[in-house]
């Protein structure tokens, strides 16, 4: 019913920045918070960074100052700009949405998520 696509992963040298993109589409009535997570080799999935529909933000303490989140609620898109990266931000970003679904029978909370995108921080 409800899609998301990431975008902008790959490799970059310390100290570089890259910019990540996930669009949602599908049966969408409203979309209420959008975020994204990482999982490195062997580790947990962990929050970095999440923002609300009104424009409110939260960062995982490791990247707050070098990350930025924003949104495009007109395209249902959500962006991760990251600067000044490291090789410990290696790991795989996963979009994750909140969405009111609009269904047959009405209207249907989903928690979905995007396949993922390798980001490699390496010389």
């Amino acid at each position: 019913q409800v899609q998301l696509v990431e975008s902008g992963g790959g490799l970059v040298q310390p100290g570089g920045s890259l910019r990540l993109s996930c669009a949602a589409s599908g049966s969408i009535f409203r979309i209420a918070a959008m975020g994204w997570y990482r999982q490195a080799p062997g580790k947990q999935r962990d929050l970095v960074a999440a923002i609300t529909s009104g424009g409110t933000t939260n960062y995982a303490a490791s990247v707050k100052g070098r990350f930025t989140i924003s949104r495009d609620n007109a395209k249902n898109t959500v962006y991760l700009q990251m600067n000044s990266l490291k090789p410990e931000d290696t790991a795989v970003y996963y979009c994750n949405a909140a969405v009111v679904a609009a269904t047959e029978g009405g209207y249907r909370d989903l928690e979905v998520w995007g396949q993922g995108t390798l980001v490699t921080v390496s010389s």
